[in-house]
C-alpha cells in the first residue's frame, strides 16, 4: 500500500492549501509568482518578500493533526510502503511517521540550499540572519578561499525546478508496484506526480482518493470520498 498526500492533509493544523476555495493562489493569484524559481533568481524583491513571509510565520506554532497522526499509527500494521508526500510542512514526521518511509517530492522547509554551490543549513539558522537585518541572504560557504556569494533558498521545489531524482524514482517504482493506492488531500493536477496514479491504475493498483474537491482520477478510483479529511482518515484506516 502507498499513500500520496497533499495539502488538503495540513489545512486542519493551520497551514493553507494553494487552489482549494480558500487556497492562497486562489485568493491571491499573484502569490503564485513568488514559488517560480526564474522569477526568484531574478528579483531581489522578490526574495526578500519570500524571507519576510518566512520570518513572520517562523513562531507560527503548527501542529500535526489527527490525519498525521492516523498515517502514522496505520505504519504500526506494516502494510504502509511508502508515504509520498507534496507537502513541505514536515508535520507526518513531527507526527511519529518513519522518516525511512516519508518521501517528499517537493523538498522540504526545514533546510536552505545554496543555488551556486549546493550547500546546505538549517532554514532556522538563515532566518536568524534574515532577522538580524540580512534581507536577501546569501551563501557565505568558503571556496577555494572565496565567499561563494550565492543565492539562497530553501529545499522546496519551485516551478521550474525538476524534482529530486532520487525520492521521485523510489515513490514511482513504489507507486507501480503497490496493490492499493491512497491518495488523500490532493487535486492530483500537479505533474510529474499526479502521473504515478494511472501508473499505478494500469499496473492494476486500486484507488482510493479522499479529497474535499473532484480531481481528475475520481472516475478512475474504487472509492472517492469527499469528507473532513481528519475525521474520516483514521476510519478509512481502520486505526
Amino acid at each position: 500500500m502507498v499513500v500520496i498526500t497533499g495539502a488538503g492533509v495540513s489545512t486542519a493544523s493551520g497551514i493553507p492549501d494553494f487552489r482549494g476555495p480558500e487556497g492562497v493562489w486562489t485568493k491571491d493569484p499573484a502569490a503564485e509568482r513568488l514559488a517560480n524559481i526564474e522569477a526568484y533568481v531574478e528579483s531581489p524583491e522578490l526574495r526578500m518578500t519570500v524571507w519576510q513571509r518566512r520570518l513572520a510565520n517562523r513562531d507560527v506554532p503548527v501542529q500535526p493533526n489527527p490525519a498525521h497522526f492516523a498515517l502514522a499509527a496505520f505504519e504500526r500494521t506494516g502494510k504502509l510502503t511508502a508515504l509520498v508526500t507534496q507537502n513541505i510542512d514536515g508535520l507526518h514526521l513531527s507526527a511519529g511517521s518513519n522518516p525511512a518511509l516519508v518521501i517528499e517530492v517537493h523538498g522540504n522547509s526545514r533546510m536552505t540550499k545554496c543555488l551556486r554551490c549546493g550547500a546546505e543549513s538549517p532554514t532556522a539558522a538563515i532566518l536568524e540572519r534574515v532577522a538580524a537585518g540580512e534581507l536577501d541572504p546569501h551563501c557565505h560557504v568558503l571556496t577555494a578561499g572565496h565567499e561563494c556569494g550565492g543565492i539562497l533558498k530553501t529545499a522546496v521545489v519551485s516551478f521550474g525546478q525538476p524534482l529530486p531524482n532520487e525520492e521521485f524514482a523510489r515513490a514511482e517504482y513504489l507507486a507501480k508496484t503497490c496493490d492499493l493506492l491512497i491518495c488523500v488531500g490532493s487535486t492530483l493536477m500537479v505533474r510529474p506526480l499526479s502521473g504515478l496514479v494511472p501508473k499505478a491504475v494500469d499496473r492494476g493498483a486500486r484507488l482510493i482518493i479522499v479529497n474535499a474537491e473532484p480531481t481528475p482520477y475520481d472516475d478512475d478510483a474504487e472509492f472517492v470520498i469527499r469528507d473532513d479529511i481528519p475525521s474520516v482518515l483514521g476510519y478509512l484506516l481502520g486505526v
